[in-house]
């Protein structure tokens, strides 16, 4: 445990409490992909399997509960409790896009071949990638809520900061996990390449209607 990663941890955990607490005050899911928040449970439900074998601490396990608990209740308030404000017609991003190479890549690329490891592997990977239904639905619709927004601004800072975690980790254990850095990088890179593209076209005065984080 290091500063970057707690930090991180909590920037994460505050991004989901931001979006669920945006379901709950408007009682709306508008403008939130239901794609991206069942990927989002995907990845912590094949991650976390290790719950059933292994204690690392009572921090560790405590955050992984917590973490499947909110993608399971986001779900539930999307598709079951809040169904009829789901905007089912921008949400249409084609999964099977992601899932399948990502399936793919998992058996291909890990560190051991055991179906805990791919299990782990294969979340890595798809993490990487969730946000894109997200991502597309506002790029489709031109705009978010404010709420909205702020969830991915924070979910941004969370990659950031488990890019300096093992940055640090690096320098300090001489550990490097290939998989989890490059996966990291280009998760970054989406959320970076969506900022960039908003806060320049708020520069030029062309509004998408995302209200910028402050």
């Amino acid at each position: 445990m290091n500063v970057f990663r707690l930090a991180g941890d909590l920037s994460h955990l505050l991004a989901i409490l931001i979006l669920l607490m945006k379901i709950w005050s408007t009682k709306s899911c508008a403008g939130i992909s239901g794609k991206s928040q069942l990927l989002f449970a995907l990845v912590f439900t094949t991650r976390y399997l290790d719950l059933f074998t292994s204690f690392i601490s009572v921090y560790n396990t405590s955050m992984k509960i917590i973490f499947l608990l909110s993608a399971y209740i986001t779900i539930y308030m999307i598709y079951f409790k809040y169904s009829s404000t789901f905007d089912r017609e921008n949400d249409t991003f084609r999964v099977e896009f992601i899932l399948v190479p990502v399936a793919g890549l998992s058996f291909l690329v890990n560190h051991e071949y055991t179906a805990m490891e791919i299990c782990w592997t294969f979340s890595i990977y798809l993490e990487s990638v969730a946000i894109l239904p997200q991502l597309f639905m506002i790029t489709k619709t031109g705009e978010a809520e404010t709420i909205t927004t702020h969830y991915l601004f924070f979910l941004g800072v969370y990659r950031a900061l488990y890019l300096g975690n093992w940055i640090w980790r690096y320098q300090t254990e001489g550990f490097f996990d290939q998989i989890a850095v490059v996966s990291g990088v280009v998760q970054t890179i989406f959320y970076c390449d969506f900022f960039y593209l908003y806060i320049t076209k708020v520069l030029k005065g062309k509004s998408l209607g995302l209200p910028l984080p402050v």
